[in-house]
């Protein structure tokens, strides 16, 4: 299924380019001066970030139950994508970040068609036989 591939490559792309962030506080602020002053926002930013990444692999496991929650998914990949790329036009951010920005607008399409492939599951009144 077209939604479940999608969540879950979403999940994986994200937990392998954000984790080993983690490890990376000073090399940031040695490559992109000034250092970072504000450390809480930096591990805030990727514990939230990974926190995403876990509900795309829950996602993943059934997206007609959690079809709600992928109108969030989109607006998550949105918030950064946007702005990256608006920051990168004002000549504020490298390229590299631009591009990852215009991946994360690549996947809030893709969330976008999940959500138009799958339907939200019928509800039936409890103990209600589901009809075939």
């Amino acid at each position: 299924m077209f939604a479940k591939a999608v969540f879950y490559v979403a999940g994986v792309y994200g937990v392998i380019a954000l984790l080993p962030q983690y490890f990376m506080e000073e090399r940031v602020g040695r490559d992109f001066p000034p250092a970072i002053t504000h450390p809480e926002h930096f591990y805030g930013f990727i514990g939230v970030a990974l926190a995403w990444q876990v509900l795309f692999f829950i996602i993943a496991r059934d997206p007609a139950r959690y079809r709600p929650a992928i109108w969030p998914a989109i607006m998550e990949k949105l918030a950064f994508g946007v702005a990256a790329v608006a920051l990168y036009a004002k000549a504020r951010v490298p390229l590299f970040v631009a591009a990852a920005g215009g991946l994360d607008i690549f996947f809030a399409v893709l969330f976008f068609i999940a959500l138009q492939t799958i339907h939200a599951p019928s509800r039936h009144p409890a103990g209600a036989p589901i009809a075939a």
